[in-house]
């Protein structure tokens, strides 16, 4: 009898030791899909003393000689770039909130301080004879550093924007700095793009490690349209209907200057609205693109090991598992338009302009093109339609402004 007891409680034992590893992996699963859903769950605090804290230290490097910038006397010394509020920290990366000169800029870097950037091995080496390096060989540096950040090799005729320009006093500083931020991939997307793309934020100026680049209200979920429309639409309605057409036409723009107008297709993998921003005129910029990729980057990312296709995955960028080698295509089978069409077109055509003064047929037209462009067709998940849903959007929200400009005479 007290051996069956002792059997029923060892089972007991087990029972519950089994639970209590059943409970502790769900919390680990659900914590795991939160991280994954909201990465800035366990982000630090984005807090004024901290930020300006980070900026004193800047200034304090600066003023020991160790980092320069054209943005370092104005911040450190003149008081004309003056901190406003923090924007967000995430994952180290910081966006600050300034004034600059009565401009609204914002301060970015994708580290708190210049110590935590790798020093350039050459400086290190040299000491303080870096001044005798040739300018091939530190030009050979710069574009390995460039094509292992954006996986092109590009020629040194480019490299200008990226460049601390003519050797002098300073100069070891300059370069110091100018690798600190060629570290940042974002940071060398700007530069290098900003004469060849409105769609991308330009450099403003730098000081050591932190970079600035033009304030604009970023886009937000909790925006009824996404974007922040009170100035170019106060009334709503009718002319709310107007700025969103004229908007999407801007990110179909966008779109076919990422796909076409550089030497190789530029990939957004992380596509949501706060990653963007409205100008005036309508204009969309892409305000975040440390998940931009160019295609020879995005093909290198996508190639790795699977079991099925969810591992092929890379936050907004899809690829398609091979089960004969267990190896992620390096082919990306969705694209830009398929998402923003997703994550973007589908809430505007579905809600905003229900009530506007488009006709029934109009609208409904609209939102079957936004069905397609979402869309996956054929069995291996390749989006064949692309083309053909990219020019009947088009075409649809051109009819769309012109109704409303007809409406309003």
């Amino acid at each position: 009898m007290a051996g069956a007891r002792g059997a029923r409680c060892r089972r007991c034992g087990r029972g519950a030791l089994l639970a209590c590893a059943a409970w502790t992996a769900g919390w680990v699963l659900a914590a795991a899909l939160l991280l994954r859903a909201h990465p800035g769950v366990l982000s630090e605090r984005c807090t004024d003393e901290k930020s300006r804290r980070i900026l004193a230290a800047l200034c304090q490097d600066y003023q020991g000689g160790w980092l320069m910038g054209d943005l370092c006397e104005d911040l450190c010394v003149a008081g004309e770039l003056l901190y406003q509020r923090c924007l967000y920290y995430e994952r180290g990366k910081k966006v600050l909130q300034a004034q600059w000169r009565g401009r609204p800029v914002v301060l970015k870097s994708k580290k708190e301080a210049f110590s935590s950037f790798p020093a350039l091995g050459l400086l290190e080496e040299a000491g303080r004879g870096a001044q005798g390096f040739p300018e091939a060989d530190l030009l050979l540096v710069v574009a390995g550093e460039v094509k292992n950040a954006l996986g092109l090799e590009l020629p040194n005729s480019s490299m200008a924007p990226l460049w601390p320009g003519q050797r002098g006093p300073g100069w070891q500083r300059q370069l110091a700095s100018a690798w600190s931020l060629l570290q940042q991939e974002e940071y060398v997307y700007f530069s290098l793009l900003q004469d060849l793309s409105r769609h991308v934020l330009p450099v403003l100026g730098s000081c050591g490690h932190f970079y600035a680049v033009e304030y604009l209200a970023a886009g937000s979920p909790h925006h009824s349209a996404l974007f922040p429309l009170e100035e170019a639409a106060p009334r709503g309605g009718q002319a709310q209907a107007r700025a969103v057409s004229r908007i999407a036409l801007s990110f179909l723009d966008m779109v076919s200057h990422f796909d076409h107008d550089f030497s190789h297709r530029l990939h957004l993998c992380d596509i949501k609205p706060e990653n963007f921003a409205i100008r005036r005129d309508f204009t969309v910029v892409a305000i975040d693109v440390d998940m931009a990729f160019f295609e020879p980057k995005m093909r290198e990312i996508l190639e790795q090991n699977c079991t099925g296709d969810e591992d092929c995955n890379f936050f907004d960028c899809f690829s398609k598992c091979d089960l004969r080698v267990n190896k992620c295509g390096a082919q990306r089978v969705n694209s830009n338009l398929q998402v923003i069409c997703d994550k973007i077109f589908r809430h505007w055509f579905s809600s905003t302009l229900r009530s506007s003064a488009i006709p029934f047929q109009l609208r409904r037209q609209l939102q079957q093109a936004i069905r397609e462009c979402t869309d996956t067709g054929g069995p291996a998940g390749t989006w064949t339609a692309a083309p053909n849903v990219f020019w009947k959007l088009r075409r649809l929200l051109q009819a769309t402004l012109r109704e409303l400009r007809e409406t309003d005479k």
